[in-house]
């Protein structure tokens, strides 16, 4: 089994540079986004013509939003001190990492960007360089720096400008597993002011995570973090500013006494430092994340195994529940950016908490479930944070943290119409859509009644949810009723539309109704009155003839049947134009 785990291990590190150096080298590239295929066009560009804009931007320079791509152009920044799970690897061999991270902003967000590896581990120069660059981007993403240097950068830096600046290792982490946290405390039936947590792990990402979650209501008292030396308690010296915010008063001193009856563990620290002993310890309906990469605080199947009640999330993508900071950081850029935000502030942030909270309790669509290869997926223990493929995350999360921007009053252009908003970031997102969105758009406005045929197909009461939900039809489901009504219950579908069932007492008017149409339009073509009644009460027919009598306003059948099948009853009742 080793011999086959190391194979695929050495695969995946050839594949992996493989990847990175097949050609165009790199992640990210600049192309142009203005016309230049002719002599005008190159003067307009550059000289003579770019001296205009130029000039007006030296008049005003809130322009340079207006005349260039400022408005839309991010820098990630790093100092390779801290990269990924591999430490002081250095600016330049950071810089794949930095890469990947505009890959991520752009196929996410739409949002252009420049890796810049700077190096320098002096905190005061690192600074300087980074405030000396500003003035080319709207916003600024750290990444990779090292506690507890990174909190003393982040800190100067907001002061200093006046642009999205935001520490993504700190405050990505937190506001995902914030959200995923709101969200595991519902499922395990607690409230967030009355658990007890503790924090394993007292860098960047801990800190930041921990006081997010007092934000949310956690209380200090209710805290325990630990670090390499087990609690930070108050026998401890020498601690970090950091740290001391998060001394507790207790003589416990590792991680397994804290553990013992402690609801919620976070962990931002190292492979399996949790046992399942630990875990065992702990309270009814334990949320553990372990959110350490790439391998977790304890393994997912381990915990599972040891624990039917554990709501767990981690960092993986092979596992349910991953806390993705890809789920956050293009998205509160993209909202911050379209407002020219002066900053990232809390408001913003739990903004985006309560948006990504929210979004995993509605419907999943189906193209999300396709795209995980799932069956189906439902708001639960193995789903409570979206998936990072969800393509509703940038208009729930992107106009959450722009009206939290405007709100709090540090928008520079507020937005003044939230629907041609979003219809502006679907477009971003893909704008092969535009004419499929404005059909939508074009329904919701007078929505018709839609009878689905095959009812109790899982699809297909799908394909209604998605109707329903978003307004642009009133759909009818079509089947027999009883086995509707069980398969919605199995795949926790709730919708509240007519099932018609052609078999039941309360559509007998219609059956007459039916049959008498049938006979008529057919008893010239071998049709009498016994084979009319008994044709009505099978749905290939009473869907058709549900449409000629004005019943519906639209039939969708044929999902489980071949074309020439599903379409002789139509023709039998409805007539070729």
């Amino acid at each position: 089994m080793s011999t086959n785990n190391n194979r695929d291990q050495k695969n995946f590190n050839q594949a992996a540079l493989d990847y990175h150096s097949v050609e165009p080298k790199g992640k990210i590239e600049v192309i142009p986004s203005k016309p230049h295929s002719s002599q005008r066009d190159l003067s307009l560009a550059y000289s003579p013509g770019v001296a205009i804009p130029c000039l007006e931007i030296e008049r005003d320079p809130k322009l340079a939003y207006e005349y260039t791509g400022k408005g839309n152009l991010v820098a990630v920044i790093s100092n390779g001190t801290a990269v990924l799970g591999l430490g002081d690897i250095g600016a330049e061999a950071s810089k794949p990492v930095m890469e990947g991270k505009g890959l991520l902003f752009k196929i996410f967000a739409d949002i252009n960007v420049f890796d810049i590896e700077i190096n320098e581990k002096d905190p005061d120069k690192f600074i300087e360089i980074v405030k000396g660059i500003a003035p080319t981007f709207g916003g600024i993403n750290l990444e990779d720096i090292k506690a507890p240097e990174a909190f003393y950068i982040e800190h100067r830096l907001k002061e200093e400008l006046d642009i999205p600046l935001m520490h993504d290792d700190q405050h990505g982490t937190a506001i995902i597993s914030a959200a995923a946290l709101l969200n595991a405390l519902e499922i395990a039936g607690k409230k967030i002011d009355e658990v007890k947590m503790v924090v394993n792990g007292a860098g960047a990402a801990a800190v930041a995570c921990t006081k997010l979650y007092l934000e949310l209501g956690l209380k200090k008292e209710n805290i325990l973090m630990c670090d390499s030396k087990g609690v930070i308690n108050h026998k401890r010296t020498n601690l970090t500013p950091e740290k001391l915010d998060f001394v507790a008063n207790t003589e416990m001193e590792t991680l397994a006494e804290a553990l013992k009856g402690a609801d919620v563990f976070i962990g931002l620290s190292k492979a399996d430092v949790m046992t399942p002993e630990m875990l065992l310890s702990m309270a009814e309906n334990p949320v553990v994340f372990g959110l350490a990469n790439p391998n977790p605080e304890i393994n997912y199947e381990l915990a599972m195994e040891t624990r039917k009640d554990t709501i767990m999330a981690t960092g993986r993508s092979d596992y349910p529940n991953q806390v993705n900071n890809v789920l956050g950081f293009p998205y509160i850029f993209r909202g911050a950016l379209d407002v020219q935000a002066r900053g990232i502030n809390e408001a913003m942030k739990l903004a985006a908490v309560r948006a990504l909270a929210d979004l995993a309790k509605e419907p999943v669509p189906e193209a999300v479930i396709l795209a995980y290869n799932l069956k189906n997926l439902n708001f639960g223990r193995e789903y409570f944070i979206p998936k990072p493929f969800d393509n509703r995350l940038i208009t729930k999360v992107s106009i959450a943290v722009a009206k939290a921007a405007m709100e709090s009053g540090i928008a520079g252009k507020p937005i003044e119409n939230f629907e041609d908003y979003e219809n502006d970031l679907l477009d971003r997102m893909g704008r092969d859509e535009k004419l499929i969105r404005m059909m939508q758009n074009r329904a919701r406005s007078n929505p018709k009644r839609v009878t689905l045929g095959n009812a109790e197909e899982y699809n297909v009461l799908k394909a209604a949810q998605i109707l329903y939900e978003e307004g642009i039809a009133q759909p009818i489901l079509l089947g027999e009723k009883k086995y509707v009504q069980e398969q919605m219950k199995k795949f926790g579908i709730e919708l509240n539309v007519p099932i018609v069932d052609p078999m039941d007492e309360d559509q007998e008017e219609n059956r007459i109704k039916y049959r008498e149409t049938l006979w008529k339009l057919r008893q010239r073509k071998g049709m009498n009155e016994y084979k009319a009644k008994r044709y009505v009460r099978q749905r290939d027919y009473f869907g058709p003839l549900m449409l000629h009598h004005g019943d519906t306003d639209a039939l969708i059948v044929g999902f489980s049947k071949n074309y020439s099948s599903t379409l002789k009853p139509i023709l039998k009742i409805i007539e070729k134009d």
